[in-house]
């Protein structure tokens, strides 16, 4: 693969991320409420998520939705019932993230679970990240030579720029809550439960293109 072509794959990727969506809003929350160190756990799920849709994706899952209306259907609604219940958990909280996740703080493995848990589902349930590696990434791939490597590394690409970018939220979210202090978190607690509801919103009007 050509270094011009990595350059390129690497830039608009950036933007694509840098954009916040559900898993760098999830960061920057989890960054407010539990410091940069446990948002890393956020932050590997988030990661683990994108090898799987850039998976999917190359054994043919995102060719399958985008045929499929009623697959297409299943997954968009699993997602956005998952994003509600994640923005209504943060809008009702009272500076945690959410009561499942306060009451496992006493036990780091089930809070640590919870929290890797929830960026991993957020990404895997969106059908519009099969869709969009679908069209996005056969772009930077060349049919002339073998595409598992190929795919193997833009996910690998693709994953550094992520998870960079949702380390950058989380740095973020835990030094605003020092700047805001006892109200930081809950004001980017309802701020991010509120973007993440909006998201569900407008998956709920997302149309799969036809074909």
């Amino acid at each position: 693969m050509a270094e011009m072509t990595l350059l390129a794959f690497a830039l608009v990727a950036f933007i694509g991320i840098a954009t916040p969506g559900p898993t760098v809003l999830l960061a920057l929350a989890n960054g407010s409420r539990f410091g940069v160190r446990r948002a890393l756990i956020g932050m590997a799920g988030a990661v683990l998520s994108d090898f799987v849709l850039i998976g999917a994706v190359a054994l043919g899952l995102g060719a399958l939705l985008a045929a499929s209306e009623f697959w297409f259907g299943v997954i968009k609604w699993v997602g956005i019932c998952y994003l509600a219940f994640l923005g209504i958990m943060l809008l009702r909280s009272r500076g945690s993230l959410d009561g499942a996740l306060q009451s496992a703080a006493a036990t780091g493995a089930t809070s640590a679970r919870s929290i890797f848990l929830k960026s991993f589902l957020v990404a895997v349930t969106n059908p519009k990240g099969y869709l969009f590696f679908s069209a996005f990434l056969p772009q930077f791939i060349d049919l002339a030579m073998p595409q598992i490597q190929q795919y193997a590394v833009l996910a690998l690409v693709f994953a550094s720029i992520d998870f960079i970018v949702m380390f950058g939220y989380a740095l973020l979210g835990s030094q605003a809550v020092r700047l805001l202090r006892k109200s930081g978190a809950l004001w980017l607690d309802r701020i991010c439960g509120g973007a993440l509801l909006t998201f569900a919103a407008s998956l709920a009007f997302y149309r799969r293109a036809s074909t």
